[in-house]
């Protein structure tokens, strides 16, 4: 079969896409390495879109969750990976969950019942060089293929320890107790500043010493990180006073209201364009997640923070998507190759497989010359999508999951306790009137 689109890699993106394509007609070659002369080192089988983590794609609350919501989202768009875990699903209360194997095996189901669709298990160590091209190899891309993706992309290396500060949502930072200020007054304010007294510095770095860590699984374990992304809580085993000449340095910030210097700073930085997100400066951190939580709200100004994402330190290949493609999720520099999934910096199994659909269905709009609309900026899809292709601030650049902190902030009048559902009630209407425009068939 001679196929119009050629897809590297069957995970989640890879199979969410070459269904999208092929159900419409389209010919796809879906390419994967495992049972073909590859296998990563998470992997246990060859079978398609394997969950190699947990079995549970979290909230399916479309209601008052950002994640669930990019499920009814998905499903609006007949996605296969919704498909299929409505058919694997196992008690999870509120959550949805799957058997992996039943998983696995409705997804190669259902892709062997298209006679466009292709499956090649077969290793691919470049980019095609012709023809539309679709990669979606995810976070443990061969190495060969990462190497070529890196030419491609200008990225010195692409497989590293990939060091994650935690984000603050905005609107829950104490500004009555922090201030924005750049060191020494220069630029525009462009840090929010928590300051802290001694006490609350040295118990600070003790929990550093104490909190419970995460460990590097097997196969990170000899992958050195850089100086520059060093856990915090190492930096901190340097020494009590290392973190005041480091990420948490006071020279030049005079707290307004005391006039003075404090003992210590934590620093925040904008970290997208809507400015409703803010990164903890230096703080990655390989501390679980409870630990985190309960350390960082010790810190004065984020005793309330709600957090879009917590720090972390684990092996990972990605690309800077909003520097290198364009908001169809093609290079820049060659626009007949499209990333899609966990390469291009979206996290979790239902943001990788989201941007795959995406994916296909704007290759699918290409090779039938229809135009393409980038669905709502105020929906899942289009709010994680803007995320990824030019919306996240590209010097601070990490793999990020799906939140409320990417939509664009509702009306001013809308209370606090009713944002969350404000915001799926808005995504729902405005995705409505797009699903019709690009001739998307939702399930009965």
């Amino acid at each position: 079969m001679t196929h119009q689109v050629h897809i590297i890699g069957g995970g989640m993106a890879g199979t969410e896409a070459a269904w999208q394509l092929a159900r419409r007609g389209v010919h796809v070659r879906l390419s994967e390495m495992r049972g073909g002369g590859g296998m990563s080192p998470a992997h246990q089988g060859a079978g398609l879109a394997e969950l190699v983590c947990s079995n549970s794609f979290r909230s399916d609350d479309h209601v008052s969750n950002a994640v669930g919501l990019l499920h009814h989202e998905m499903r609006n768009c007949d996605s296969l990976i919704m498909a299929a875990a409505a058919r694997a699903q196992v008690p999870a209360g509120s959550a949805l969950a799957v058997d992996r194997d039943v998983f696995s095996a409705a997804v190669e189901d259902a892709l062997a019942s298209l006679p466009t669709l292709e499956v090649v298990r077969e290793r691919i160590d470049t980019i095609p060089a012709e023809g539309p091209v679709i990669i979606a190899t995810g976070p443990l891309t061969a190495p060969a293929l990462a190497g070529a993706i890196g030419a491609a992309t200008g990225a010195d290396a692409l497989a590293f320890f990939d060091a994650i500060a935690p984000i603050v949502h905005h609107d829950s930072i104490d500004m009555d107790i922090c201030w924005r200020a750049s060191r020494w007054d220069k630029g525009e304010a462009d840090y929010i500043n928590c300051p802290m007294d001694r006490d609350e510095y040295v118990a600070f770095h003790e929990g550093l010493m104490t909190g419970e860590k995460t460990e590097f699984r097997e196969w990170e374990a000899n992958t050195p990180y850089f100086e520059g992304c060093m856990p915090i809580e190492v930096a901190a085993s340097r020494g009590l006073d290392t973190l005041r000449f480091g990420p948490m340095k006071p020279v030049g910030l005079d707290n307004p209201r005391t006039g003075r210097w404090p003992h210590a700073v934590v620093q925040l930085r904008q970290d997208n364009k809507l400015g409703t997100l803010w990164n903890i400066v230096g703080f990655q951190t390989k501390l679980k997640h409870a630990e985190q939580v309960r350390l960082f709200r010790t810190i004065p100004g984020l005793q309330n923070a709600e957090f879009a994402r917590l720090g972390g330190l684990h092996r990972n290949t990605f690309i800077h998507s909003p520097k290198v493609l364009d908001r169809q999720l093609r290079l820049h520099n060659d626009p007949r190759v499209r990333f899609a999934g966990q390469i291009t910096g979206c996290e979790g199994y239902v943001e990788s497989a989201a941007i795959g659909l995406l994916a296909g269905l704007m290759t699918a709009a290409q090779l039938g010359g229809r135009p393409w609309t980038t669905p709502p900026r105020t929906s899942a899809l289009g709010a994680l999508l803007a995320h990824v292709t030019g919306d996240a601030e590209i010097e601070t650049y990490q793999p990020m999951n799906v939140n409320f902190g990417l939509f664009p902030p509702l009306d001013a009048s809308v209370k606090k306790k009713q944002r969350k559902e404000g915001y799926t009630s808005r995504a729902k209407a405005d995705l409505a009137p797009w699903l019709i425009d690009q001739r998307i068939t939702a399930p009965a």
